[in-house]
This record gives structure tokens, sequence and C-alpha cells, in this order.
């Protein structure tokens, strides 16, 4: 490659063949979900009534590969590899001496890096005669994502979005309807957990955790339908690792290996998809730093408690240990939707407890600021959960020019902000708050932490 390439492109003929499962490279296991009732480790009986048997599998798996099936490549060469892109607008607005790259998963149909785990979730679940799908949705990113895969394997999509985004993002909810999903504002009276909470609160912006067992209720009580989910398990974060496996191999033909891997954080399958790879190398002796970043007003990985927690708000799902919130916390209307959930992916929140991560948060309208600069410099504008890594990766490059050394910076552009452009009008109107999660709140729901 030239000494001034910007994009760092493979031929399709090298998409990966494997997932790859960082969970048969650490130094300890992670802790295995329990049943609610019994406080004994769930077995695959105990997520059949909601999950594909091929989707279980590959949760409890201990294989570091996992064969990406060939019907699933053929529709990832839609959009993958996905490109590695050098910052350099960025760089020279910064003048750092920093080398920054971003893998931009926003040229999925969907805008985002979610159909790399919805597409494989379609798969399995037409394999087993699946009719329907339900599942959750934050900003939309995801939901638009699985209504994609649905309609390409002839599966109805129902997709329960949390309030707040629903009324902030109408584009994304029509996309989802173009691809043929149902879409309905949680929480919801469709559902015995939605009108719990609504005969509670009948103005409640909803949350991810609402969200959730509103569409594991659904799936629960059809024999026709199952639940997909978009972050936070380990098959999600598995299928994300695509990511990761590109990218080593285009810092490769830059010539270049990352000194710090950074993604935004809110189940965690971004984060996990760049970071896994990273997390492996480190594991063998390669100097790397990996951050996750999140919101302040979101703080699950930098303020939450390591501890067992239903991954729903109704408390229908098994019990996973990870950094939580509690699953009542109600999180703040912050414009980065996705990242509005009380919990972390329980395989990050591991690898966090291990030492093998760092975790930091940001107030939106500094995010914003970053992702304008990033925009300017770029030309992509990022999506509000993207924003964060961004504005990660500035603080790295502004590091490096104070300490007047250059370092390499990757970070995930996990999706575009085409959509979201009412939130930066927000921003450039005065409009947009830095959003205070509320301390008497948070303590009251990590009070109800289950006993395990």
């Amino acid at each position: 490659m030239s000494s001034d390439t910007v994009k760092y492109l493979l031929p399709e003929d090298q998409l990966p063949k494997a997932w790859y499962n960082l969970a048969a490279d650490l130094p300890a296991p992670p802790p295995p979900p329990l049943h609610p009732g019994t406080g004994q480790p769930c077995g695959p009986d105990d997520l059949a009534p909601i999950f594909p048997m091929a989707v279980i599998a590959q949760e409890m798996t201990s294989e570091r590969w996992v064969d990406i099936p060939e019907p699933v490549r053929q529709i990832y060469r839609l959009w993958r590899p996905s490109p590695l892109v050098r910052a350099r607008g960025l760089e020279k607005a910064l003048d750092t001496p920093a080398r920054i790259y971003f893998k931009y998963e926003g040229v999925s149909p969907a805008g985002s890096h979610k159909p790399n785990t919805a597409v494989p979730q379609a798969f399995y679940n037409k394999q087993e005669g699946v009719k329907r799908l339900s599942t959750e949705t934050g900003a939309g990113q995801w939901g638009s994502s699985l209504a994609f895969a649905g309609s390409l394997f002839g599966l109805e999509v129902e997709v329960f979005m949390v309030k707040i985004s629903y009324n902030q993002k109408p584009y994304r909810r029509a996309l989802m309807e173009t691809y043929g999903a149902r879409c309905v504002a949680s929480p919801s009276t469709l559902t015995n957990a939605g009108r719990t909470i609504l005969e509670k609160d009948p103005d409640s912006n909803g949350s991810l955790g609402i969200a959730i067992s509103e569409a594991v209720e659904v799936a629960a009580t059809r024999d026709d339908t199952k639940y997909a989910l978009g972050s936070v398990l380990n098959h999600v974060c598995l299928h994300q690792t695509v990511i990761g496996e590109e990218a080593m191999a285009q810092m490769a033909m830059a010539n270049d290996a990352p000194d710090v891997v950074i993604a935004c954080t809110g189940g965690g399958s971004n984060f996990a998809g760049l970071a896994f790879p990273y997390i492996r190398e480190k594991l063998k002796g390669q100097q790397v730093r990996v951050v996750a970043v999140e919101p302040s007003s979101c703080p699950t990985l930098t303020k939450g408690t390591y501890a067992y927690d239903f991954g729903d708000t109704g408390h229908l799902t098994p019990l996973v240990k990870m950094h939580t919130l509690g699953s009542t916390f109600m999180p703040p209307g912050s414009h980065a939707g996705g990242l509005r959930y009380h919990g972390m992916a329980p395989m990050v929140s591991h690898v966090k407890e291990l030492g093998l991560i760092e975790a930091r948060s940001y107030a939106q309208t500094e995010c914003f600021k970053a992702a304008v600069a990033f925009a300017r410099a770029e030309g992509i504008v990022p999506a509000p959960e993207s924003s964060h890594a961004v504005k990660a990766a500035v603080d790295e490059a502004l590091a490096a020019k104070a300490e007047g050394k250059a370092r390499s910076i990757l970070f995930n552009l996990s999706g575009h902000g085409h959509f979201d452009m009412q939130a930066y009008t927000d921003y450039f109107g005065g409009k947009l708050q830095d959003l205070d999660y509320g301390e008497a709140d948070l303590q009251t729901a990590l009070a109800a932490l289950p006993k395990v």
C-alpha cells in the first residue's frame, strides 16, 4: 500500500470463514448463567423456549472457532468485508502525530454493525422451522437489522422499540416497516410486562430492559416464535468478531498495529466485535490497550456493580453475572438509545474484571462535539452511539500530541447517523443537555439485585 492510502479494502474471498470465541482463551472461565428459580446453571432446555438449538449451542460453546455457514457468508458479501479507513483528515485537523484508523460498519444495508448477528440468527431460526421472531430495540439499529434479516429468510418480525427512541427516531421505525417488520412502542399494552409498567407509570419513556421483557414474553408464549437478541449474550458477541478479524488483516495491509483499540459499549456487542480478537493477541503478549466507552448517563462499566442480575425489567430472563445498574434502573432519555441498557455483556464484564480492558464514560454534548469535528474532517456523520468512540479516539490523539509521541489508534465506527439528525439539530440549537441518571434511583435499583 502507498504511504497516502486512505481505505484498506479486503477482497470478498478474504471474508472470515469462522467467528472467534474469546472464552476459549481466557485465563478463567466466565461465570455461567443461572436459572432464576433454582439458582443452578442454565442448560440448553432452559433456553429452548426462546432460542433455536443452534444458537444455544453457540451460546455455550467452548470451541475457539465457530464456522460461519456458507449461506450467511454469501449474505455478508453484500457489505463485508467492511472498509478500514485511515482518518487522515481528522489527524490533520487535530495536528496530532497519532495515526487514527476506524473500522466503518455503517456500510451495511441497515447502516450499522448489527446485521453481523441478525443474519445468522435469522438463518438458524429458519433452519429450525421458526415462523416469527420477536425482539427489542433501543435507537433502532438492531430492530432494522433484524427486520432486514427477516425479510431475507421469510420470517415475520415484531420489534418492541423503547418509547423515547420510537418518538425521537421515526425514520428508523419507517426503515423497519420498509423491511416488513411490525414496530411497537414499548412499554405497550400488548404484553403483561408492558401493561404492568404502564399501570405504575403511564408516561414511561421505556427502557431496553422493559422492551426485552415484552419481546421475551411474546416468544415464550407462542410456539411459532423465537426471541432474537442484538447484544449482551455470548453468541451475539461471537458473531460480531468478523469486525476484529477483518481489522487485523487490514491493519497488516497498512503495515501498522494499534496501540489502543476503542469502541462504544451499551450491551457490548460492537465493542466485543472489534476488541475480542485483540484481547486474544493481548493474552499472547501484544502490547495493546483496549478501551470501552459508555455514556455518563448510563455508566454500567464505570459505576455499576458486578453481580448476578436479570437481563430484563420483568425478570423473565436467566440471571447473568455482569456489570449492572440494576434491572429496574431507568436511564435518562439520551439520544444514544443503543447505549441505554442497565447491564453489560457478561463476557465484556468478565474481561473488565480480569483487568484486560479499560472503561471510561462521557457526557453526550462532548461526544456530539467530537462527532461534528469528525464529520467535518472525514465526511461521515456518526451515530450518537459511535460518537462516544470518536470522542475517546480524539482524546487519545490529543494525548499523543501533548506527549509528542506517535501512537496508533483504532476505533469502531459502528454506524452512521443519517436517521439521527434530530439529535444533531438539537445539538446545534443548544437544546441537547447532559443528563444525569440520579444517584438515588441508581441505589434503589442496586438494592433490588437478586440474592444469589
